[in-house]
C-alpha cells in the first residue's frame, strides 16, 4: 500500500486531497446522472483510489465539504464515516519542533503553551533515549469526557475529543483525570488575535477563552478540506502519519501505508495501553534511529535549558556533546 511515486503524493496532497476516491476528510466523487451532471470546470484533481492508483478528474465531479465555519452544535457530530488515527515513528524524530510550532501558530498559542509536547524517554539506564512526541490521543474510552459535568468536552464519531469553550467552566476536572497530562488551563494569552471577529468554533479552537481548558484538537478544520493536521504537515522528517481507520491508510504527505499493516509489521504501540482509554495515536518503536539524540539540541540554548534535568543530558555536558 506504500506509495513510491513521492512526486505523485506531493503533487495530489496540495490539492487538498489526502486518500482514497473518497478523499480522507474533505471530498467524495459524486455519481451524477445525464439529468444532475455539471459543467465541467476544466480544473483537474487527483484522488488516490483505494488500490494506491492515483486518478485524475474534473473538479466538478467531486463534492467537498463546505470551508464555512462549522458551529458548535455542528462540531459535535463530527465528520461522517470517518475514524481518524494518527502514528508516530519515534524512529525519524529529531526534535525539530516544528510540529509544536505550527501548532502554536494555528492556534494563537503563546510560546509556552503546547498542544504537542516533546518529550525525551530514556527507557532505563542502559538504553540510549529517544524523542516522543505526545498530542492528545483522541482516546476511545476517554476519562475527560466522564468526569467533565457541563458537556463541555464530548467524543466524537469520528474519533476526535474536542472541548466546546463555551461551555467549559474551567472546573479542571478533565485536567485531572486524563493520564497523559493532555490538557492545560488557559490563564490568558499574550499572543495577539487579529481575527476578533471570527466567530468560535470547537474545531479551531480560536478564539480561545481564558479560564477554560485547550489541548490538541487533531485540527477537524483541515480534515474537512482533506489537509493533514497542521504538526503532520509541517514535520520535515515525516514523523507523523495521520489517516482514516476506516479506509486503513495513513499518510505523512510523501508516503501512504496501509494502516493496519504497518502497526503489524512495525511493532506499533499505544503509550499506557494497560489504563484501558484506547488511544487513537499509536507509536512505532524507535528502532534503527536515523538522527542521532544530540540533533535535538541543535535549535535554540532554550532547548538545552528545558531537558538539562534529565540524566542522560547531564552526562552529555559533560563529555561536551552539547
Amino acid at each position: 500500500m506504500e506509495d513510491q511515486n513521492t512526486n505523485s503524493r506531493r503533487k495530489f496532497l496540495k490539492l487538498g486531497l489526502i486518500s482514497g476516491v473518497t478523499a480522507m476528510a474533505g471530498a467524495s466523487l459524486v455519481s451524477c446522472s445525464s439529468e444532475e451532471k455539471k459543467p465541467e470546470s476544466g480544473e483537474k484533481m487527483r484522488l488516490l483510489t483505494p488500490d494506491g492508483k492515483i486518478v485524475e478528474v474534473d473538479a466538478s465531479n467531486i463534492n467537498k465539504y463546505p470551508e464555512a465555519l462549522i458551529t458548535p452544535a455542528e462540531s459535535r457530530k463530527g465528520i461522517p464515516d470517518r475514524k481518524f488515527v494518527m502514528v508516530i515513528d519515534l524512529a525519524k524524530c529529531s526534535n525539530a519542533r516544528t510540529c509544536v510550532e505550527s501548532c502554536q501558530k494555528a492556534h494563537n498559542l503563546d510560546s509556552d503553551q503546547e498542544f504537542m509536547k516533546i518529550q525525551l524517554i530514556q527507557n532505563n539506564e542502559n538504553t540510549e533515549p529517544y524523542w516522543f512526541p505526545k498530542p492528545c490521543y483522541h482516546c476511545d474510552e476517554p476519562p475527560c469526557v466522564t468526569v467533565c459535568p457541563t458537556g463541555a468536552t464530548f467524543k466524537r464519531e469520528d474519533n476526535i475529543v474536542l472541548i466546546d469553550n463555551q461551555r467549559c467552566i474551567g472546573c479542571k476536572f478533565c485536567m485531572t483525570s486524563c493520564p497523559y497530562s493532555a490538557r492545560q488551563f488557559n490563564w490568558g494569552h499574550k499572543a495577539k488575535y487579529d481575527k476578533k471577529d471570527q466567530p468560535y468554533s470547537p474545531e479551531t479552537s480560536v478564539p480561545g477563552a481564558e479560564g477554560t481548558v485547550v489541548k490538541c484538537d487533531f485540527c477537524p478544520d483541515l480534515l474537512r478540506q482533506g489537509l493533514l493536521p497542521h504538526c503532520a504537515k509541517a514535520c520535515p522528517n515525516g514523523v507523523i502519519y495521520f489517516g482514516d481507520k476506516n479506509e486503513d491508510i495513513v499518510t505523512n504527505g510523501e508516503e501512504s501505508f496501509q494502516f493496519s499493516k504497518l502497526i503489524t509489521d512495525r511493532g506499533g504501540y499505544r503509550h499506557l495501553e494497560h489504563l484501558g482509554t484506547k488511544p487513537n495515536v499509536y507509536y512505532l518503536p524507535p528502532v534503527d534511529k536515523q538522527y542521532p539524540v544530540e540533533r535535538g539540541f541543535e535549535n535554540e540554548e532554550e532547548i538545552n535549558e528545558r531537558y538539562k534535568n534529565v540524566p542522560y543530558v547531564k552526562e552529555l555536558k559533560k563529555q561536551g556533546k552539547i
